[in-house]
């Protein structure tokens, strides 16, 4: 597997419709983020100044939405760091496998919606640091 580093994640533009009704924003399988979605899940009901993630993934990537409200995103690849702030349904986080990640900042309300391209499993996570700047090292 290639090395993952920042670089390969980014903010991705989702397909939006607007209408007279409201708006409506998709991910279709597979298109978007280059993999189909294997689980789906909401983190909401944030306590205030709680963050959420503190972990990475050895083979599970990611698509993170902001589905209401606001918070960042904190990835750093072992060697470099950096936050995105999402706050738009409309815009997605495409996180690689091997790069650390942290919810942070969360305004009231806020609901992140995580598509995952792998069904949960304990062993791909790596929730210490220290083991994962070693995993790096590998």
């Amino acid at each position: 597997m290639k090395e993952a580093t920042i670089d390969d994640c980014r903010i991705i533009e989702l397909g939006r419709h607007h209408g007279s009704k409201g708006n409506l924003t998709e991910v279709e399988n597979g298109k978007i983020a280059g993999f189909d979605t294997e689980r789906v899940f909401f983190i909401y009901d944030i306590p205030g100044g709680a963050s959420r993630g503190g972990h990475a993934h050895k083979t599970l990537r990611e698509l993170i939405i902001a589905a209401s409200g606001s918070f960042d995103v904190y990835i750093n690849d072992g060697t470099c760091e950096r936050t995105f702030h999402l706050n738009r349904p409309s815009q997605a986080l495409l996180l690689s496998a091997g790069v650390w990640e942290e919810l942070r900042n969360f305004s009231s309300g806020a609901v992140a919606l995580v598509l995952a391209s792998e069904h949960y499993a304990p062993e791909d996570y790596i929730r210490n640091f220290d083991e994962f700047i070693e995993y790096k090292q590998q």
